[in-house]
């Protein structure tokens, strides 16, 4: 050929394969994702036939990333991070504490020196963003409070892997490796310029992204444009995600999702979402192809008790730990399970942290191939991990005393205190969620001196609401005992405003066993999902955009009765005023 056609090659073969071996995977009704990683393995550098540019994939795969994380955050406000911060950080802290120490241990036992067990331990505790909302995507999870923490937990463990990749260099003398060993007040001198960059960044994109960028978005949407629109938010996402990283030395990740956070603010922010999600979707697969090229198959049958070691501690004791931890905190089984379930896996921080790893000469090869091994795997089983989370609660709860007192443990919050005044006990309004929709229902219920007793499973909101006065009870309200903690026997009305319409019809059957003559009332997002809930609950149901046009038009009825009102007084016609 005349010219390189490398990039075409590669986005042409990774694209082809992963098409044919995912549709294959989903017909054996396995994961579309271990197609797509198999794919990577077929035109990967250790097999046979045609080899992709897998420097170009690697790329390929960040833009992804990023495109990814953007959207992420653009469902991802600022006030959810701080809503799971007591949580999301001692969790993430105390999860890579752990991890690292098991791999350092295994690693050291292996026989390699400090360095080397240290670099493979780290690479083993972080997560995957990109695997992790996938996987939450598909079980409808990611704007639950649940899917909150997860994703929360993960913007922690990626600002920690920040600050180790920064600190590896000036340190790797001192492990074993090729650089020279720093004194302490260099060591220090980069932590505080690494804190100082992280934090200027962050500081920059709250303070002024919040107000510069969604009037960009305003601007370009005011063309009319729709190719301009799609391109700013493209443009947006990898432009800022390039700059946070040249400029602050932030991942690329890290700096799209602070992007998608600060386009939230605009009125466009789910439209942004819609545009981009084509192009979201096809760099993901291409990430997941990526990951494919890098395994060598052969650590399977020269190293298979260490791959099995590896993928033992990445499956068993990063999510024991992460379990552990969230039930201390007093959060229910369910919560630890999914928790759990979610960090099951590495991805994109380790293949970055073993490449530097081994270019400051600190990690042996078989390193980097063992941590690659267990990144396969555990990518591709953590959908089947997924999977298996309710069977295994619903097996815990039947079989297990213990599992029953985790899951309705006796937690103060999770029922109305002594002192709670009796017109909080009878004939009150439940409201389940205190979102967005739920904090304006409350506001009017307690501007009319209505009862309201509130359900919700953020402990923290819960925790608010107690302080504020109001009366409210921590708990998923698919469980009968937080409706039962809300008096839900002699309330004369239970609304439901949570965005998540999944366990609706649970709840609703919930109440009605213990109240029958209970009325209800749903909030959907959709004409559709209003129309499933009428019919299979019973219920009366207010449709987001219907609302909203019968709010508008009743105003604009409003405002023209008044018109005509004060024209017929004054004599004139309706208009000529």
């Amino acid at each position: 050929m005349p010219h390189s056609v490398n990039l075409i090659n590669t986005i042409a073969a990774a694209l082809g394969l992963a098409l044919v071996l995912g549709f294959a995977a989903t017909r054996a009704r396995l994961p579309a994702l271990v197609g797509y990683l198999l794919a990577g393995v077929v035109i990967g550098p250790f097999t046979p036939g045609f080899v992709a540019d897998a420097a170009m994939a690697s790329q390929l795969a960040e833009i992804g990333v990023m495109l990814l994380m953007f959207g992420v955050g653009l469902h991802f406000s600022l006030g959810d991070l701080l809503a799971v911060r007591k949580i999301a950080v001692p969790g993430a802290v105390v999860q890579i504490l752990v991890a690292t120490a098991l791999g350092t241990a295994v690693a050291s036992w292996w026989g390699w020196h400090l360095g080397a067990a240290l670099v493979f331990g780290i690479s083993l505790s972080v997560a995957s963003t990109v695997v992790l909302l996938r996987a939450l995507e598909a079980l409808g999870i990611l704007d639950t409070y649940t899917g909150r923490i997860a994703v929360g937990w993960l913007v922690v463990e990626d600002l920690a892997m920040v600050l180790v990749l920064v600190l590896l260099p000036p340190l790797a003398g001192s492990l074993g490796g090729v650089a020279a060993a720093p004194g302490a007040a260099s060591v220090w001198s980069t932590l505080g310029w690494t804190a100082l960059q992280v934090g200027g960044f962050v500081a920059l994109m709250l303070v002024v992204g919040r107000r510069v960028f969604p009037w960009v978005l305003w601007q370009v949407a005011r063309t009319g444009s729709r190719e301009l629109f799609t391109l700013c938010v493209v443009a947006a996402a990898v432009g800022i995600a390039f700059g946070s990283a040249a400029l602050f030395g932030v991942s690329f990740a890290l700096g799209a999702f602070f992007a998608g956070m600060v386009m939230r603010e605009s009125q466009f922010s789910h439209r942004a979402a819609q545009e981009s999600l084509p192009l979201r979707d096809a760099f993901a697969v291409l990430f997941f192809v990526s990951v494919g090229m890098l395994f060598d198959p052969s650590v399977m049958w020269e190293r298979p008790l260490q791959v099995l070691a590896v993928v033992a501690i990445i499956l068993v004791g990063k999510s024991l730990a992460a379990a552990a931890l969230v039930l201390a905190l007093r959060y229910p089984l369910h919560t630890a399970l999914t928790v759990s379930a979610s960090l099951a896996q590495i991805g994109e921080f380790s293949f970055i942290l073993v490449g530097l790893g081994t270019s400051l000469g600190l990690l042996p090869r078989e390193g980097a191939s063992l941590v690659l091994a267990g990144a396969l795997f555990s990518i591709a089983l953590n959908p089947l991990v997924f999977r298996a989370m309710a069977p295994l609660q619903k097996w815990l709860l039947a079989r297990s005393a213990l599992a029953r007192r985790l899951e309705q443990r006796d937690d103060p919050l999770a029922e109305l205190p002594s002192t709670t005044d009796e017109r909080y006990l009878a004939r009150q309004v439940v409201l389940v969620g205190y979102g967005r929709v739920g904090r304006r229902i409350a506001a009017v219920l307690a501007a009319h001196d209505i009862p309201l007793v509130v359900a919700e499973h953020n402990r923290e909101v819960v925790e608010r609401l107690r302080a504020r006065g109001i009366a409210a009870v921590f708990g998923d309200a698919v469980d009968p005992a937080v409706l039962v903690q809300a008096h839900i026997a002699r309330a004369c009305m239970l609304v439901i405003a949570a965005p998540d319409t999944l366990d609706v019809q649970q709840i609703i059957t919930t109440a009605r066993m213990l109240n029958p003559a209970i009325e209800t009332v749903v909030r959907s997002r959709g004409e559709e999902e209003a129309r499933r809930i009428e019919k299979d609950c019973d219920t009366t149901v207010f449709v987001g955009e219907e609302t909203l046009a019968q709010a508008i038009a009743g105003h604009v009825l409003a405002r023209a009765a008044t018109r005509a009102a004060r024209a017929t007084s004054s004599g004139g016609l309706p208009g000529s005023t």
